[in-house]
């Protein structure tokens, strides 16, 4: 087999997370950055809010396509290891939390990244823009 069928984001959902995922941030009162990644880690869609700090969207495309490369959360990668990926990727690989896989009836399709709060409000707003895919 030289090919296999992919399922790709389409610019629809993209703009759906986009929007779901700020309306979570203004919820809890925390400005975001929020970066979308297709599963070959290009971004598809980015937002950085109002008050959110500039430097997280970098943060927040590496936990993207971290979450993306690995088909897992960005924190997923072990602790011990986590210093060396990250130099060796240029910081294109983190293991800081905010970083979730976009999965579409069990393919890796992409990957989301959120970056200026705690943790916690990153995973937050991530799964807040995760949940429009299953409406």
């Amino acid at each position: 087999m030289m090919t296999i069928p992919s399922q790709k984001l389409t610019h629809g959902a993209v703009l759906r997370m986009l929007n779901a995922a700020a309306a979570r941030a203004e919820e809890i009162g925390q400005p975001q950055c929020i970066v979308i990644v297709d599963a070959s880690g290009e971004t598809l869609g980015q937002l950085r809010m109002t008050g959110a700090k500039f430097l997280s969207n970098e943060s927040a495309r590496s936990k993207a396509r971290t979450a993306a490369s690995i088909g897992a959360p960005s924190d997923a990668i072990p602790n011990e290891v986590g210093l060396y990926i990250a130099a060796a990727t240029g910081g294109q690989v983190t293991r800081l939390s905010g970083g979730l896989p976009i999965i579409v009836s069990g393919e890796v399709v992409g990957g989301i990244g959120i970056g200026s709060g705690t943790p916690e409000q990153d995973i937050d707003v991530a799964k807040a823009a995760l949940a429009v895919l299953n409406s």
